[in-house]
């Protein structure tokens, strides 16, 4: 199969207008890093901004079929796209991610796209990527040479109907997973009632009380022998799910000793501060470090149990984003979180609730398992049509 570069099949790959977000949410809709997640394209994670002059900005309004990607985020989320579908949607393509536009008489959008799923692509973008800390990224010049396998437009619609069909299985599973976080939220709502208005009137306490509040810290990189151990270390980009598995990366004690990074108690909870990955929320599964960009509180247990504050800050979590300080990144900070007073429902009330999550912890864990499977069949399904 002939292989083609990118820049010759497609009318541009180019970096979005800049355009000051407002802090209202009045204005015209732009493109935002988050607006891609989970391989789709999120209507509730736009931003938007005022322009006095339209015409200047004309160009930059998506097309249907215009595939978005990430090009600067944590080394985990780089590379990861999805295809805009217009809808009657006029949206303006905003800074930080990449705008792909197919020329569709040469390649199908959707077939582009899946190709972007591929180990092949993956090893591309991992050569031409410039890592630092806590981010990555990578030029759209060079995304342009990368070499895309090219059949006729009716084998690529061919490819792309049965990836489709694959695909589908997968959205069934993902959503039955969100089906049991809407029923762990209306279980919390119901014995706790809305926790940033305190509807039921429960005792408030700032955080800084029932638990012990610190940050992270990062070992100097010049020392690679830090990072050579057996310790998780976290960024905050891995805080995708309630309990923590095994960290990206890992450190030695002596970074633990030696540097500002702090070593933290299995049961800790990690709340993200910066940027795009501001209140997001994670357990840690045994002892384990992270990077600055995270607070991590150990909790008194005799006052407040962690899987329930887990929910009830990620319910908070909406409010919370509205307090964030910064211009280009909005952030959170130590003193902000251990002054944010939360509700104190009776211990013995919280136990209960964790009971409850439990149980319904455990179907999702056996429809996880299926979600996965289908996961790995889809990921082999692609790699066997791409070669």
């Amino acid at each position: 199969m002939r292989r083609v570069k990118l820049k010759d099949i497609t009318e541009h790959v180019r970096n979005g207008k800049s355009i000051k977000n407002s802090s209202d949410g009045v204005g015209l809709p732009i493109t935002r890093i988050e607006t891609i997640s989970d391989g789709n394209f999120n209507q509730e994670k736009l931003g938007y901004g005022g322009v006095k002059d339209q015409d200047k900005i004309r160009d930059y309004w998506l097309r249907d079929g215009d595939i978005l990607m990430s090009h600067i985020n944590s080394p985990k989320h780089l590379g990861k796209s999805a295809i805009f579908n217009h809808n009657g949607l006029d949206i303006i393509h905003g800074m930080n991610l990449l705008c792909i536009r197919p020329k569709k008489d040469d390649i199908i959008p959707e077939y582009l796209n899946y190709y972007f799923l591929t180990r092949d692509f993956d090893s591309y973008i991992k050569s031409i990527s410039n890592q630092s800390v806590n981010q990555a990224s990578f030029a759209a010049s060079k995304l342009k040479k990368l070499k895309i396998p090219l059949p006729s437009l009716s084998e690529q619609k061919a490819i792309v109907a049965k990836l489709d069909r694959a695909q589908r299985l997968i959205d069934i599973d993902r959503q039955m997973l969100a089906k049991y976080d809407e029923l762990i939220q209306s279980v919390f709502l119901e014995m706790f009632g809305d926790p940033v208005t305190n509807s039921k009137g429960w005792e408030r306490k700032p955080m800084k009380e029932i638990g012990d509040l610190k940050s992270g810290g990062t070992p100097s990189r010049k020392k690679k022998e830090y990072f050579t151990g057996d310790i998780d270390w976290y960024t905050t980009g891995e805080l995708e799910t309630m309990y923590l598995g095994e960290a990206e990366e890992k450190i030695t004690e002596a970074a633990i000793d030696e540097s500002s990074a702090k070593l933290f108690e299995k049961g800790t909870l990690l709340i993200g501060m910066y940027d795009t990955s501001a209140f997001k929320l994670g357990i840690l599964t045994g002892p384990g470090s992270s990077n600055q960009a995270s607070a991590n509180i150990k909790l008194d247990d005799k006052i407040c149990n962690v899987e329930w504050l887990y929910y009830c800050l990620k319910i908070m979590r909406p409010s919370i984003l509205h307090e964030r300080r910064g211009i280009r990144q909005k952030n959170l900070t130590l003193g902000f979180l251990k002054k944010l007073e939360i509700i104190m429902p009776p211990l013995e009330k919280q136990l209960q609730f964790s009971q409850s999550l439990t149980k319904i912890s455990d179907e999702k864990e056996a429809t996880e398992v299926i979600a996965k499977k289908s996961e790995e069949l889809f990921s082999s399904l692609v790699q066997g049509v791409f070669g």
